[in-house]
């Protein structure tokens, strides 16, 4: 079983001139030693150092409060999420799932050990509530591979106490640098261990490093139309990877996150097909389609949810009958317990995801370049650009000549896509085309939001109607369902009584 914890904390070169009195910083009343403890720590990574790449790092350590496996991702600069699991002999399943998406299927091999003698003490106020701690470390590292060089260095770390202040650190920091005690150059013992202990020929190895996170490939400042929407791809697939472990961890908005990444994967390759060859791409997009499809079971599900939650709440209670907020809870568990589906980290665990994963680095290592390309970049990216709104122009005009019903929502629904897919179009190509693109974008967005709640409308009174079937066959009133959906029906008519006026905004406001 594994757990998390947030640990923040900033890390010191150990010179010559010697810790300060740190009782001399504003809340600090006592330095309370709590011994030397003797600290043995393997950190495992692939041979090509995969996750050294992304900042994160996998341990299993003895010795010391907390033995055990231990993976920390980054979160900003001195702040880091580490994920805890038992000591055990083999890497635990609960943190080798969250390294997958960055390993794939190269083996985890132990690739250096670092030996720590740690002398720590406490930093306590007055009440003797417990600051932060200070450690003075002795460390010798040892590479497991390519020769077994070692390096030997000291350091001082401070982390701050579970709940702690931040701003408590910047105190420390403080007066830390006024006695002269400079801050560390690596961002962690591992990030040291594996820079002077590197093998002196390490060219092939930089420049495998990194695979699955852009390490390698990226090249300079795009400058033609295929570098810019090879950037744009690079940033999606690079989101999916690192939102990984957060979607199977449960961490809010990740799986928004990582589908949304997925349609703008989709629409770049619909939108930019003159640029990148559909043979390559659509057999992707087929797969990126099924992985937002996995992610949208808990997602549509939440949203929904929340919708209906806050238009019951909104209800004067003498207006709810029956056990309606009981039902509407009951049908959002989700399998009656927390955490993702298991579906859905079965499929992150399948070999159809790790495939996909490679046929997108695969693009990006070996574009499926065609000859717009290398075209004029503000040429190819705006036409491309006008390609996708003229569609979603033909779509709005065709919505609004449908009285309302089934036709017009459909008319509608499909104009939202093309929207997004205009959106995302102008966004690969916002670094080139700058404000014009910018206005595309915001007017994509405006008319997203308008069609979002419509469709949102209709996915909400088809549920009602369900649920309101339900209730009235187990004999319950379904007063308050049909309440609701009035509500809805009423929403979804403003939406489509505002969509003439925006649309001619929108179309007025844009560059072309």
């Amino acid at each position: 079983m594994a757990d998390t914890k947030r640990e923040i904390e900033r890390k010191y070169e150990s010179g010559e001139s010697g810790l300060p009195d740190l009782t001399g910083v504003a809340g600090v009343a006592t330095v309370l030693g709590k011994g030397v403890a003797e600290l043995d720590a393997v950190y495992y990574d692939t041979l090509d150092e995969r996750l050294a790449a992304a900042s994160i790092t996998l341990r299993r350590r003895t010795g010391g409060k907390d033995a055990g496996w231990h993976l920390k991702f980054p979160v900003s600069p001195g702040v880091r999420d580490e994920i805890r699991a038992p000591l055990s002999d083999t890497l635990p399943d609960s943190l080798a799932g969250l390294v997958r998406s960055r390993v794939r299927e190269a083996e985890l091999i132990p690739l250096v050990r670092l030996l720590s003698t740690r002398d720590v003490s406490e930093l306590l106020d007055a009440d003797g509530t417990f600051l932060a701690e200070l450690s003075v470390d002795a460390v010798v590292a040892e590479r497991l591979t390519d020769g077994g060089r070692t390096a030997q260095w000291s350091e001082i770390e401070v982390e701050l106490a579970d709940d702690g202040d931040p701003a408590f650190l910047e105190k420390i920091d403080k007066k830390l640098r006024k006695a002269g005690v400079r801050p560390s150059q690596s961002p962690s013992k591992l990030a040291r261990a594996l820079q002077e202990t590197a093998p002196k020929k390490s060219g092939k190895k930089d420049k495998q490093r990194g695979k699955g996170e852009g390490g390698g490939e990226v090249p300079g400042k795009p400058v033609t139309p295929g570098e810019h929407v090879l950037a744009y791809v690079r940033v999606q697939r690079d989101a999916i990877v690192a939102l990984d472990p957060a979607v199977r961890r449960d961490v809010f908005d990740s799986v928004h996150g990582m589908r949304v990444a997925t349609r703008r994967l989709r629409s770049t390759f619909k939108s930019f097909r003159k640029v990148l060859d559909r043979a390559v791409t659509d057999p992707i997009g087929v797969e990126l389609k099924w992985l937002a499809g996995e992610l949208g079971v808990d997602r549509d599900q939440e949203v929904l949810t929340e919708r209906l939650t806050e238009a019951l709440d909104d209800l004067p209670e003498s207006l709810v009958t029956g056990p309606v907020r009981t039902r509407l809870r009951t049908w959002s568990q989700k399998d009656g317990g927390t955490g993702p589906r298991p579906e859905l980290i079965d499929a992150l665990d399948g070999q159809r995801y790790l495939e996909l994963l490679e046929s997108l680095d695969a693009v990006l290592t070996d574009p499926p370049l065609l000859k717009a390309a290398g075209g004029d970049p503000e040429k190819v990216i705006t036409k491309a650009v006008k390609k996708d709104f003229a569609k979603v122009a033909t779509l709005v005009e065709e919505a609004l000549a449908q009285p309302s019903g089934a036709d017009r929502d459909l008319a509608m629904h499909e104009a939202r896509k093309k929207a997004k897919r205009t959106r995302y179009a102008a966004e690969a190509g916002r670094p080139l085309l700058g404000k014009p693109a910018k206005e595309v974008v915001r007017g994509m967005k405006s008319l997203q939001r308008l069609l979002g709640d419509h469709q949102d409308s209709v996915m909400a009174r088809e549920f009602l109607r369900h649920i309101a079937f339900q209730a009235h066959e187990a004999g319950e009133s379904a007063f308050t369902y049909g309440l609701l959906y009035g509500r809805e029906e009423r929403r979804a008519e403003l939406a489509e009584g505002a969509l003439p006026e925006t649309w001619a905004t929108i179309s007025d406001d844009l560059p072309f």
